[in-house]
């Protein structure tokens, strides 16, 4: 656990700082810093019409008298997927991209209800 906990604490930030530095020398300073921040933006707007959409189905599902766990799960996806999109970076704007997504958000899912799975069989 504490491997995995250094690899994101360190590992993935320096990435990320290496990642804008190149890019910042091919594209220049300035439209790098203007791409990172309009990724936050779109990805706030993003994040939040893609919730509203989920509330609304997550009341639908109740009101059916089911209980709405894919909605639960969708919305855990994005509020991660948001966070990931304010942090700043090009690796982490990718991934939360890919969690507001419904068409890339799915398969992420699966692997996310497997682990749960296998973590939940291990104790």
């Amino acid at each position: 656990m504490l491997i995995k906990l250094l690899f994101l604490f360190t590992v993935i930030p320096l990435l990320e700082l290496w990642l804008l530095i190149e890019v910042g020398k091919i594209i220049g300073t300035w439209l790098t810093i203007m791409i990172v921040a309009s990724t936050g933006f779109l990805g706030v707007l993003l994040a939040r019409s893609q919730g509203l959409l989920v509330l609304y189905n997550m009341q639908a599902e109740l009101r059916r008298g089911m209980l709405p766990t894919d909605e639960l799960l969708n919305g855990v996806c994005i509020l991660v997927g948001g966070a990931f999109l304010l942090t700043p970076g090009l690796i982490t704007d990718l991934f939360g991209f890919s969690l507001l997504f419904p068409l890339t958000r799915n398969p992420i899912k699966k692997v996310a209800v497997r682990l749960i799975k296998k973590m939940f069989k291990v104790i």
